[in-house]
């Protein structure tokens, strides 16, 4: 997951990983499962992102280069993951909202795999009350349209 910019005639991704990058878009592409890739836009961008708006975003994206994946997923600057980098560019830089914030205490942890993961990271001080952001509520959110499944 991350933020695509175009610079000249290439395109750019920000994205969270250790540590939070500007990466080409080809290159983060054929990182991916099988090179497929799914790009969404804000509904309304062409209103909504104006050319200042696309400098608020590149310039919020530039604060992150450089810092640490957050493996606990907490919801500080001082390390970041990947969506809580695109959710945070978008609501600092033009104070949208991509998905729904929850916090570690909505989600079912039950599964064996997921109890296992979790003991690893948080032992038991599992902080139910920290805000998160998960891709999957970014991916799904109301407010972006696809442009591109492949």
């Amino acid at each position: 997951m991350g933020v695509v910019f175009q610079e000249g005639d290439e395109f750019f991704v920000f994205e969270a990983v250790q540590p939070v990058k500007l990466a080409r878009l080809d290159d983060w592409i054929n990182r991916g499962q099988n090179n497929s890739y799914v790009i969404k836009r804000i509904e309304n961008s062409e209103e909504l992102i104006t050319e200042e708006g696309m400098a608020k975003l590149k310039l919020e994206g530039e604060k992150y280069l450089g810092k640490d994946y957050d493996l606990l997923f907490e919801w500080s600057n001082d390390k970041i993951y990947c969506s809580e980098l695109v959710w945070k560019i978008y609501k600092d830089a033009l104070n949208i909202e991509i998905g729904t914030l929850q916090k570690f205490g909505d989600f079912d942890l039950s599964d064996d795999v997921v109890d296992e993961l979790v003991n690893q990271r948080y032992g038991n001080n599992l902080p139910l009350d920290e805000i998160v952001i998960t891709p999957d509520r970014m991916f799904n959110a109301d407010n972006l349209v696809t442009i591109v499944s492949k």
